[in-house]
């Protein structure tokens, strides 16, 4: 396998096997091979870092658990992984993916891709060309996304990864690839085109859709391509983004949202779960894809709430029977990295983890 020295020295240093009695998560049969149903995941792309800077994690128990093993343990059976270009430190470049794709291979967990494209975070508030891409026309664009695309699933690939969701483009709302924070054309709006178009260029938008998607398919024909909104309480955030996709035709296979409805007064988060569930149904019969709910996330120290919550969205969605999974954000951050939606205290799950072990139990 294509595995440098230093993928497979991290890969080692942080990857222990997880608990031999315990039983196999949902969606994995006896070998712990993932099979095909209800994701029920997290991102837990900080984890080297957190690795990195003396972090241990631990079950609930108070057992030293490597990150990804715990997820399967909490009885999850899906890991979403983000990519960034040319990132400063160096997390989350195509090596440091590697090693944490391959922790999930080994676990025998589903792995979901999450193109960034660009050298940071990607966002309905900054969607920023790589610094190597900045004096790209939008035709150099679509071909950098392409090749960064094919090359880190090449890698992947030829590492026997097996990617089976990809994301082209993180929280696209406002559309992806600006040389600042929004389009030229949609300055003003204060929102970062939150409440107006998507962008003044949809036709580049949707070029950049299609060549990301192209590539997928060109190195895994059978993965499902992502296309990823915030705000999955708000039905026209998306109607913005896919009316565009469908008018000009771009390819995608499944609608990803984000819903973060976190509240210091509980039980606040309850209209915004109602109106994601609802929105699922509506986008479903609307563009006729299935959707999956790719980022949720509380306070941390609102496990109660947080618990209840996700209770709620996980079967909630799963009733629609349009939505093919939930997927926490980063569960693991530890309560003083400045994440504060984290699931984890003490380095430890907190109560709201208990609603991925019981979808988890009820699903065998």
């Amino acid at each position: 396998m294509i595995i440098s020295m230093f993928v497979a020295a991290a890969l080692g240093a942080g990857c222990s096997e997880v608990n031999p009695e315990y039983t196999p998560a949902a969606n994995q049969d006896d070998t712990g091979k993932p099979v095909a149903g209800f994701a029920l995941g997290a991102d837990i792309s900080s984890v080297t870092e957190y690795e990195n800077g003396g972090e241990t994690f631990y079950n609930t128990d108070g057992n030293a658990r490597e990150c990804t093993a715990l997820m399967k343990e909490i009885g999850m059976n899906s890991i979403r992984l983000r990519v960034w270009v040319n990132p400063e430190d160096g997390w989350c470049n195509k090596s440091d993916v590697l090693v944490k794709a391959l922790r999930a291979k080994r676990l025998g967990m589903r792995i979901m891709i999450d193109f960034h494209y660009s050298d940071t975070w990607a966002d309905p508030g900054r969607q920023l060309i790589p610094e190597a891409w900045r004096e790209y026309d939008a035709e150099g664009l679509a071909k950098a996304v392409a090749d960064h695309t094919t090359e880190v699933l090449t890698l992947l690939k030829d590492n026997d990864v097996d990617v089976e969701w990809v994301q082209v483009g993180n929280e696209v709302t406002p559309g992806m690839l600006f040389h600042t924070g929004v389009d030229e054309n949609n300055k003003g709006t204060g929102d970062y085109g939150h409440g107006g178009k998507l962008s003044s260029h949809p036709e580049n938008f949707a070029k950049f859709i299609n060549s990301g998607y192209d590539a997928v398919k060109s190195v895994y024909p059978e993965a499902e391509v992502i296309v990823h909104v915030d705000r999955g309480h708000l039905l026209y955030v998306a109607e913005n983004v896919f009316d565009v996709l469908e008018q000009y035709k771009a390819g995608y296979d499944i609608i990803g949202l984000s819903l973060y409805p976190y509240s210091t007064e509980d039980p606040a988060w309850k209209p915004e779960v109602d109106a994601c569930i609802s929105n699922i149904s509506t986008l479903h019969k609307k563009y006729g894809h299935e959707v999956m709910i790719v980022e949720t996330g509380m306070p941390y120290n609102m496990a109660d709430a947080s618990y209840e919550m996700l209770s709620a969205l996980i079967s909630g969605s799963k009733g629609t029977g349009h939505c093919l999974g939930v997927f926490y954000w980063e569960p693991e951050s530890p309560a003083g990295s400045g994440y504060t939606l984290g699931a984890f205290d003490n380095s430890r799950p907190t109560h709201a983890m208990d609603a991925f072990t019981e979808a988890a139990a009820n699903d065998r």
